[in-house]
């Protein structure tokens, strides 16, 4: 059987590279995905499914149920794309000018539309399929959206899964990981406001860039002056705006920050520090601030049952050498949280190879893991649903 799927799937490979290359050539971002959301949504009415659109905005949830089996099993892929300027020479770089897919969500998808397209055509199975399409996984807020509009009481699954590319790890290989898997994330904004002045007159102005730059090094304390060294958390301030000319003090400044941690104690005390230090600051410059605290993020926990099964459906499919038990955790976060936050289930990386990390300008998702990522999805429906 595993012969089968593997050689059935791989003839969907060319079908694949050009559902990727159309996502890839135009990416949209974060919740406002309406045309990837249409793209996916028509590929499954064609291949026979019953599908449901703008469930939690754009997300897309396709269902197919073979013979009388009581037992569901849901699978998951996201969609949204970065505002990050693309510095690659690919055939389908992307068309949008400051978007683009840097962390491989349009092969996500891909890889799951090819599994369904397999299972749509050899029916396999008894019981019912639901795949599970969502934007906004960046900004944390398509899971939460979608289990909010009734995912899983609309369409109930037993157990829902989730994959990931990760550059590093050995291309095409599939590693797990039970438990704590990857951290809450917590996006927030500091906005500084000052009083601007001509450049000349810095005594007239209340420098907001001064204090901006005072704040970022006094933030890198938290960790290093907080945290035990035993213990994973990440504070960093991954955009700092303010002024547009070299002779001017600017009226306001905007930091940009990504808080990540492991435990549900540490991550209160970082906040805390972030905030304390924010009005400490503040103060110490004469300047107002503004915290914009975002969707809160949720630590990733994978089902150790689920964990464990899916590993040993991915060996029988793909051998030993090619799937990884207990692998590191990961601080970067995915909003696939929300959703073992109802089911069980778990979450597993598949390697991209020797390549720039995800969210890097030069970011390449290897496209020759894509009929590999979409028999694991086939694997697991067919052992799931016998």
């Amino acid at each position: 059987m595993q012969e089968k799927i593997l050689s059935e799937v791989a003839k969907l490979q060319p079908e694949m590279k050009e559902w990727m290359d159309f996502m890839h050539e135009n990416p949209e971002l974060n919740m406002n995905t309406p045309n990837t959301a249409k793209f996916i949504a028509e590929k499954l009415k064609s291949w026979g499914y019953d599908v449901a659109e703008n469930i939690g905005k754009y997300g897309v949830v396709a269902t197919m149920t073979i013979g009388n089996g009581a037992k569901s099993i849901g699978l998951r892929a996201d969609f949204d794309a970065l505002p990050i300027i693309e510095d690659n020479d690919l055939p389908y770089k992307s068309k949008i000018e400051g978007l683009s897919h840097l962390c491989g969500h349009d092969a996500h998808s891909t890889m799951l539309l090819g599994a369904a397209k397999y299972i749509s055509n050899a029916k396999n199975f008894n019981g019912t399929v639901r795949l599970i399409f969502q934007p906004g996984e960046e900004t944390m807020e398509g899971a939460p959206s979608m289990v909010a509009d009734g995912l899983f009481e609309r369409f109930p699954v037993d157990a829902v899964y989730g994959m990931h590319n990760m550059p590093g790890l050995p291309l095409g290989k599939i590693h797990f990981r039970e438990g704590e898997t990857m951290a809450a994330v917590d996006n927030w904004e500091i906005e500084l406001t000052g009083k601007g002045s001509h450049g000349s007159m810095p005594e007239l102005s209340i420098d907001p860039i001064v204090c901006g730059a005072s704040l970022v090094m006094a933030l890198q304390t938290i960790v290093s002056r907080n945290v035990s060294p035993w213990k994973n958390s990440v504070v960093n301030v991954g955009a700092f705006q303010s002024g547009i000319a070299g002779n001017a003090v600017p009226q306001k400044a905007i930091l940009r920050l990504s808080i990540r941690n492991m435990e549900p104690e540490l991550r209160s005390m970082v906040l805390d520090k972030i905030r304390s230090i924010t009005k400490a600051q503040a103060e110490a410059f004469n300047c107002g601030y503004e915290i914009r605290e975002g969707v809160a993020g949720a630590v990733l926990v994978n089902t150790p049952e689920n964990t464990k099964w899916a590993y040993e459906v991915a060996k029988a499919t793909f051998g030993d050498d090619e799937v990884i038990y207990n692998m590191l955790p990961y601080m970067g976060s995915e909003d696939f949280a929300f959703m073992l936050q109802k089911k069980v289930g778990t979450y597993c990386m598949i390697g991209n190879g020797d390549t720039f990390m995800v969210h890097h300008p030069k970011y390449v998702f290897n496209q020759k893991i894509l009929s590999k990522g979409a028999a694991y999805w086939v694997a697991l429906v067919e052992n799931y649903l016998k």
